[in-house]
């Protein structure tokens, strides 16, 4: 095969996380008399990070002190609740055993708080990451190319023979900062349409074709 490691995003792109995030973040709003956001407005709200999707929920104007208090009532009640609704997309198992039999690694790089990236990892993938990782203090968030190149330097591959396997225009940019193929995936959080406005050359609509590409 041409590549030697295939990393992957996690929500949008092997789980479909959405209704449990939409959840946490209307219980935290709630808390805090905040209007709540539908399902479509989280979709559009998440992709850089928990910080960042508590930004854009609470209402325009919110004061900094309450943001951090909206996110951290959210980290509470998601750590209890990020596996309620979620699920793996169909296929995605058996993509993931596909590319380990090939003798290829895998791996998983989110900007989802890491605690929640290991729990999930661990409860639906279990035995099926070489690596996982998600946003941790002092570590710069995708589309900056920092944990992309950690996981490239712990199993000693070039990025020539890796591929990043994601669903959002963040995915996209990770992998031209990380200088490595990408493989754009249309089940996600955003459109085709939308993806390919925002730099991807093609999309894949099943995990069978992206199998096709990452065996070519």
């Amino acid at each position: 095969m041409k590549y030697k490691i295939v990393v992957f995003d996690l929500d949008g792109t092997i789980l479909n996380t959405l209704e449990d995030l939409a959840d946490s973040t209307n219980y935290a709003l709630s808390v805090f008399d905040m209007p709540e956001r539908t399902i479509e407005e989280i979709r559009h709200f998440v992709g850089n990070g928990i910080r960042k999707l508590m930004e854009r929920a609470v209402p325009q104007g919110t004061p900094e002190s309450m943001i951090v208090k909206v996110h951290e009532t959210f980290t509470e009640h998601y750590k209890k609740h990020c596996a309620d609704k979620t699920r793996p997309y169909d296929g995605i198992k058996e993509l993931i055993e596909n590319i380990r039999n090939a003798g290829v690694y895998t791996a998983v790089v989110s900007n989802k708080a890491d605690y929640g990236v290991q729990i999930l990892c661990k409860d639906y993938f279990p035995g099926l990451f070489d690596y996982a990782v998600g946003e941790r203090e002092g570590i710069r968030r995708k589309p900056y190319p920092d944990s992309v190149n950690e996981v490239l330097r712990q199993f000693d591959v070039d990025r020539t023979q890796a591929v990043y396997v994601g669903d959002s225009e963040v995915d996209v940019q990770t992998a031209a900062n990380a200088g490595m193929d990408v493989c754009m995936v249309g089940w996600g959080f955003r459109d085709e349409e939308f993806l390919k406005e925002n730099g991807a050359e093609f999309v894949v609509h099943s995990p069978e074709e992206a199998w096709e590409f990452i065996n070519k």
